[in-house]
């Protein structure tokens, strides 16, 4: 590319605004993950019999394992919703910015 393309891009109006909503919702994601993560930190120091008790009388799986296994799936959701999100609009913003700048050419 170009650096005068690469610069009419930078300088766009769109441009900015798609970065802009693309780093903010980036740190939403990030901010929920930390809350969820340090939440679990939090829990283990603070309650840890809770999290050693078996789910049902005789059971060997405690709630622990099964509230880590929950935050693995929060982890894998909050992708998917970054990735869907990323391919739905951040993409094809980017795209119509691109073609834009090369029609400009």
């Amino acid at each position: 590319m170009q650096q005068a393309l690469i610069d009419s891009i930078k300088a766009s109006p769109a441009y900015r605004q798609l970065v802009t909503s693309r780093r903010r919702f980036s740190f939403r994601l990030t901010a929920l993950m930390i809350l969820t993560y340090y939440g679990f930190i939090l829990f283990v120091a603070l309650a840890p019999k809770v999290l050693a008790h078996p789910l049902y009388a005789g059971a060997t799986t405690s709630v622990g394992i099964v509230v880590g296994i929950g935050i693995i799936l929060i982890a894998v959701g909050l992708t998917g919703g970054y990735v869907l999100r990323a391919n739905r609009t951040f993409d094809p913003l980017m795209s119509a910015l691109l073609a834009k700048a090369r029609q400009g050419d």
